[in-house]
């Protein structure tokens, strides 16, 4: 068998034309959660399903890209640390703010939302992206971990 080494390409796609909510907002910066809200709440409006969502921050806190890293089910998603940093990663970002939604309409955080934050927190630190914040969006409402001090 012959030995060959491999190497990975990443291509990045513009947002526009998946999301034209966005088209203009190409410098959007995050000064609070009610900044994320405002503009990414879209993403999960009358979504009958959960939706995990990770944006990525440049040192301004400028967003550089965002990944949906897992389309879940009525009341989960799966989610692990190495689908949420991977592109955060090759994107080079200084931080991360993940946000997912609650079918329910319920905004307050489960025990699962608590456990995969702290552990999106951990492996933040080991690899230096820290973890901004994760806001759960719910009907007319959010709620965000940072703003409640559970980070």
């Amino acid at each position: 068998m012959k030995a060959t080494i491999r190497h990975v390409v990443w291509r990045f796609c513009e947002t526009t034309p998946v999301y034209p909510e966005l088209a203009d907002k190409q410098k959007l910066y995050v000064r609070s959660p009610a900044d994320v809200v405002q503009t990414f709440r879209f993403m999960f409006h009358q979504l009958v399903h959960e939706r995990f969502v990770c944006l990525w921050l440049n040192t301004a806190n400028r967003v550089m890209g965002l990944t949906v890293v897992s389309e879940g089910t009525l009341n989960s998603s799966l989610v692990h640390p190495r689908e949420v940093f991977r592109d955060a990663i090759v994107a080079a970002s200084a931080s991360v703010i993940v946000m997912h939604n609650h079918p329910s309409g319920n905004p307050e955080p489960s025990q699962e939302d608590i456990a995969i934050t702290k552990q999106l927190v951990e492996s933040g630190k080991v690899i230096g992206i820290p973890v901004y914040d994760h806001i759960i969006f719910a009907e007319n409402s959010f709620s965000s971990f940072a703003e409640r001090g559970l980070l």
